[in-house]
């Protein structure tokens, strides 16, 4: 894989565009994408130039079934938007072979640099804010998995995401994009109670986070074919514990989103085939669920008040099991309000993406993640 170098790095933000989309009183230059995003109309984006050579491909990179791809990059499990830079955040999941990244992705120019493995990374432990972190991350046994992004001033923000190996965490970090070159720190962790496989976070306005846990890393994936209770959904706020939010108890709790008022979130149950939204100003915690014909991975705010969550097609696990078994896989919008299902884009087992586990939404284009391939995609809408 080669590694891209970035330079020239130039990215203008439209603060007084955000303004006015609903963010927080005295808080006008916070953007938490975890929310529903401005309208196209609202956003200047001007896409910067990240790098003067061409991405690494693979043989097989060519587009197909209206997909377009970017090779080279492995383990994209996660894709958010990065505030109004033109960029996209994309995890990079480890695994036997390849470490834990974290890519700078330039939707226009369909270049990326990583941002770990580099001269512009670094480790600076905030013990203020992360107290309890056991100190810096080891290179060598961690991952970046689910991620959230907060845009804390103009062209700085922090990054939230769920880590595996040596510890299982909530690790954050400070991009900073407002340079000639954009430099990624580490700041801090929270540790996750024991016997947690956590999959996705969303951060909180106070600097908290909500995030699943998944299952019980020592029973395994085939836990969640069953369909039966395996996770639920943790919070935390700084200066407290984490703590399980009652009523959250499900089969493989995985993406999650958040309102943009915090009452809601959606969750997608990954063993069940449900997204549940909880509504967190009631005690006992509300909940309303909608079946779907899919396996969901990551939520995503799309436009106009709509979720996207993406994943594999459902085969029973007596037809097709393993990562080695190609389903193909959909892309469905859903209603937040009335909790409406439409299938928007997918593509059959024939295609060179599978294992599919997040869409996110650009302009008129859906950027398609993977949890184990070497590239993502690009369709139209």
């Amino acid at each position: 894989m080669r590694i891209l170098a970035i330079r020239n790095l130039s990215i203008a933000i439209g603060l007084a565009m955000l303004a006015g989309c609903g963010g927080q009183s005295g808080e006008s230059a916070t953007v938490t994408p975890e929310t529903t995003p401005p309208a196209a109309s609202q956003t200047e984006t001007t896409a910067p130039e990240l790098a003067t050579q061409a991405p690494a491909t693979a043989a097989d990179c060519a587009g197909e079934q209206g997909l377009t791809y970017i090779c080279g990059v492995q383990g994209v499990e996660d894709l958010l938007r990065l505030g109004n830079t033109g960029m996209m955040l994309g995890s990079g999941m480890s695994n036997a072979t390849t470490p834990a990244h974290m890519y700078l992705i330039n939707p226009v120019t369909m270049e990326f640099a990583d941002l770990i493995h580099g001269p512009n990374f670094s480790q600076s432990h905030d013990t203020a804010m992360f107290p309890n972190c056991p100190g810096p991350l080891n290179l060598d046994s961690f991952s970046v998995h689910g991620m959230s992004v907060h845009e804390s001033s103009s062209g700085i923000f922090s990054v939230y995401t769920t880590s595996h190996g040596e510890r299982e965490a909530i690790e954050v970090y400070e991009l900073n994009t407002s340079g000639a070159v954009p430099a990624l720190a580490w700041k801090g962790c929270v540790m996750l109670p024991a016997n947690t496989f956590a999959n996705s976070v969303a951060r909180l306005a106070d600097g908290g986070f909500v995030t699943t846990k998944m299952m019980d890393p020592t029973q395994g994936f085939g836990s969640l074919q069953g369909g039966g209770i395996t996770g639920n959904v943790f919070e935390w706020h700084p200066g407290g514990e984490v703590v399980a939010v009652a009523g959250t108890e499900l089969s493989g709790a995985n993406g999650i989103a958040v309102s943009e008022d915090e009452r809601y979130m959606y969750v997608a149950a990954f063993g069940s085939r449900e997204v549940i939204r909880f509504d967190r100003s009631t005690s006992p915690i509300g909940t309303q669920t909608v079946s779907i014909d899919i396996v969901p991975d990551n939520i995503r705010w799309g436009t106009d008040g709509k979720l996207l969550t993406a994943g594999n097609n459902y085969v029973a696990p007596d037809v097709c099991s393993g990562q080695g078994c190609a389903t193909g896989w959909s892309v469905l919008e859903i209603d937040a309000e009335t909790l409406e299902v439409t299938r928007v884009a997918g593509a059959d087992q024939t295609v060179a993406l599978q294992g599919v586990s997040s869409a996110l939404q650009i302009d008129n284009e859906l950027w398609i993640g993977t949890f184990n391939d070497d590239r993502i995609g690009k369709l139209s809408r």
